[in-house]
């Protein structure tokens, strides 16, 4: 108990002697971190093992069975889902026409992938600046105090203010480092989101237009339910 305050104390400190800008960048991390946690769990949402899903949608395909898999794909939030349940609503199209389709859902689609990630990408750069500027404004503070001090303490109060004003750095480089490896992992996420949808596209489209050559009668969205 007794350690853990200690370390309260020592950050409260560390913060204080930052000055004001310290506070800046910390709530700057803070709001990334929320940033990072929504869009971990938007992506988590979004993502699925497209490669099962596509086998599952192919079966149901060559069976004739369209609707189920339109029904497959309704039940899921992935965006994969909505972009094979638009080209399987237009099954009975031409392959341009639903590869059309499916990438005018996707496009509808791209800006809840991408959405905020450039704003944490900018609170990481902003973060270092922000600590730059804090050492900087330090600086000048402390040469300000120096240059009417007493000569003889004038080394020790220069050495004592560059110190404080390097904390504003330290933390700025943390906080930016930390928010540009979770904005890394989180851009590796969409991409891999991104690259199933347009997998999927072109496996799709390829495989009803291949199965309307082979079965242009059998295109199973006359089914009864």
């Amino acid at each position: 108990m007794i350690q853990e305050t200690n370390i309260i104390q020592d950050f409260s400190h560390f913060m204080n002697e930052g000055g004001p800008f310290m506070w800046v960048i910390l709530n700057m991390w803070l709001l990334g971190v929320l940033i990072s946690f929504e869009r971990w769990v938007s992506f988590w949402r979004y993502d699925v093992d497209s490669e099962n899903l596509l086998v599952i949608i192919k079966r149901k395909v060559l069976l004739g069975k369209i609707k189920e898999g339109i029904d497959h794909c309704g039940r899921g939030r992935p965006i994969v889902c909505k972009v094979i349940k638009s080209g399987l609503q237009r099954a009975n199209q031409s392959k341009e026409q639903i590869k059309d389709v499916m990438e005018a859902t996707f496009l509808y689609l791209l800006p809840k992938i991408e959405k905020r990630m450039n704003s944490l990408a900018l609170m990481a750069n902003i973060s270092t600046l922000l600590g730059l500027l804090g050492t900087i404004s330090g600086l000048i503070q402390s040469f300000a105090a120096v240059s009417k001090a007493d000569p003889a303490s004038k080394a020790e109060l220069l050495a004592l203010g560059i110190s404080k004003a390097m904390n504003t750095t330290a933390l700025g480089l943390l906080c930016a480092i930390s928010l540009m490896v979770v904005h890394s992992f989180l851009v590796s996420k969409q991409n891999k989101i991104i690259s199933d949808v347009e997998h999927s596209t072109l496996s799709l489209v390829d495989l009803l237009g291949t199965k309307k050559k082979l079965a242009p009668k059998d295109n199973g969205l006359n089914e009864k339910a």
